[in-house]
């Protein structure tokens, strides 16, 4: 069995689901100089396999929360501080996400440079879509972010 050592300070992310850890690590723009813990295709009793991520000294917004919720929406968030879990979170699904998704389609005012404006995709589940607020053009949840 290998052991981990716990993290003094930081956050982990438990639950994503297996094989999405990088994505969710390219998502927080890591790994950068911290210790980094990438767990992939552990077994869980909950999910049957999931990935974890630990990551000393990284703290995550809540846009990138946003965005992890669209790739890992069963994931759950620890804040550690001192060696001990600070704050818990389960993150959930916005209802929109703004500033920080591209939209696809070339025609949309969001991508005019005289007319800049900020991105907003309004969040449909089951199945997960993503639709612009400015063109109506709609998106399957992942294809986004992988753009």
């Amino acid at each position: 069995m290998m052991m981990v050592k716990h993290i003094e300070n930081g956050t982990v992310i438990d639950h994503i689901n297996a094989g999405k850890a990088l994505e969710v690590l390219k998502i927080i723009g890591g790994p950068n100089s911290s210790i980094t813990v990438i767990a992939i295709n552990v077994l869980s009793t909950k999910h049957g396999r999931k990935d974890i991520l630990k990551m000393e000294d990284v703290y995550i917004d809540k846009k990138k929360l946003d965005l992890i919720s669209l790739i890992a929406p069963n994931a759950t968030v620890d804040v550690i501080k001192n060696g001990k879990v600070a704050e818990k979170r389960q993150v959930k699904l916005p209802k929109e996400v703004s500033g920080v998704l591209k939209c696809l389609n070339p025609k949309c005012i969001t991508n005019k440079p005289r007319e800049p404006a900020v991105t907003k995709f309004i969040v449909k589940q089951n199945p997960l879509r993503l639709i612009c607020a400015y063109c109506n053009k709609e998106f399957e949840g992942e294809s986004l972010l992988k753009a």
